[in-house]
């Protein structure tokens, strides 16, 4: 707890090559991080749930999304399963912020991904019901991956109004 806030941060699985072993995996890994989150919901406290989902939840959040139909990050059942999260109660803060944008935080490092703005929003903060009014800001250090040497995550941020806890 940090500030009177319960923060989870996360790594859900990759799941892939999707179909397979590693696939089923990750959506049971899913169905009980869904069991836990709606949990986390029933206690009425302020939660932020942050982390690398492997989720590109829509089309918008994902360069060519024609290119990753099939790819574990991207199938409908991926897609539905981080859908049925949010609608539980989660807010997802950058999409709250960002309705129409494409915005991504994650490049490979392969044919210039950075370079030429071909990303994937696969990193996400959900917000509790309580959190959510607190929502001041969030944003992406997109920047930071063009360093040398650097993760093929950028850092990802949101800031809460302190004033209204």
């Amino acid at each position: 707890m940090v500030g009177g806030i319960v923060i989870g941060c996360l790594y859900l699985p990759n799941g892939n090559p999707a179909p397979g072993p590693k696939f089923d995996y990750k959506m049971r890994w899913f169905q009980r991080l869904a069991d836990h989150a709606q949990q986390l919901l029933s206690y009425n406290l302020p939660v932020i749930l942050i982390g690398d989902y492997n989720v590109m939840p829509t089309e918008l959040d994902v360069y060519k999304p024609e290119r990753w139909v099939e790819d574990a990050l991207f199938r409908p059942e991926v897609r539905q399963a981080f859908k049925d999260l949010v609608n539980q109660g989660w807010t997802d803060a950058i999409r709250t912020l960002y309705p129409d944008q494409k915005i991504y935080t994650f490049y490979d490092y392969f044919r210039n991904a950075y370079g030429r703005d071909a990303g994937l929003r696969i990193d996400h903060f959900l917000l509790s019901p309580e959190v959510k009014p607190l929502l001041k800001s969030a944003a992406v250090d997109r920047h930071v991956r063009g360093w040398e040497k650097t993760s093929d995550h950028c850092p990802v941020w949101i800031e809460i109004d302190a004033e209204k806890e």
